[in-house]
């Protein structure tokens, strides 16, 4: 049993982490908000959910340690794990997008939020299946909001500057800063809700792209085109941020 079985209509903890997600994007493109803390929760959620999975869903660690069951005991064992996990994520990511940009303009106002829960709760277990396969101890506090920096991509060096993290001059990119020392904890914080901004207003971007076609069929086909290529993208920046441990 995947995402889309776990968030179904009726049931009551998808409608509060639909309407978290709603908030959480209001807030994020109003800086006069008062819904800030949304941003937290959601944030919060695409970790625990995510990373460490509930219910019928199964955490990154589960996932990518399947994925391992049957290849060999090397690294090139490890890059067919990682190939099977990206490519799984790739196929999940698009058939949400199809099913929630069925409706077209009429179902804009659920699907919107509950497409933007979906696709993140499966990108960050993706990424963080990634850094599993690698080594990386993705229980750690570090480790996880590296995973989140890892869904912004080119952005995350502005996010980390903003935050006033130095990058350093060994880092390579947004996680290696994060893992060459043990940030605090309330810097964590503060990177992780402005990754959650970041992550946020570039819905805002691609939303009539996705759901701007009146013929609802078309807007899922254009749905699953972009989720899955944008799931494509991430797991070649997470292959490339989580480099292979020892």
């Amino acid at each position: 049993m995947g995402l889309l079985d776990w968030l179904k209509p009726g049931r009551r903890e998808t409608r509060r982490d639909i309407a978290v997600t709603k908030s959480a994007l209001e807030a994020a493109n109003d800086p006069d908000s008062d819904a800030h803390g949304a941003i937290s929760r959601l944030i919060a959620k695409l970790l625990d959910l995510g990373i460490d999975g509930k219910g019928p869903f199964p955490g990154a660690a589960k996932v990518a340690d399947k994925a391992r069951q049957g290849t060999e005991d090397s690294a090139r064992g490890i890059e067919k794990a990682i190939d099977k996990v990206v490519r799984g994520h790739i196929r999940d990511g698009a058939a949400g997008g199809f099913v929630t940009s069925l409706g077209g303009f009429v179902t804009m106002p659920v699907a919107v939020p509950a497409n933007v829960f979906e696709f993140y709760v499966l990108a960050t277990r993706m990424v963080a299946g990634v850094a599993h396969l690698r080594g990386y101890d993705i229980t750690a506090p570090e480790i996880r909001t590296a995973v989140l920096l890892t869904l912004i991509g080119n952005d995350a060096g502005e996010v980390l500057a903003k935050a006033g993290v130095p990058l350093g001059p060994i880092a390579s990119g947004a996680t290696a800063s994060l893992l060459v020392g043990r940030l605090p904890k309330s810097a964590l914080m503060v990177v992780n809700k402005a990754v959650g901004f970041r992550l946020l207003r570039s819905v805002g971007q691609r939303t009539l792209t996705r759901f701007g076609k009146l013929i609802p069929v078309a807007g899922g086909v254009l749905g699953a085109g972009l989720d899955g290529y944008l799931m494509r993208q991430l797991g070649k920046v997470a292959r490339r941020e989580f480099p292979a441990r020892g």
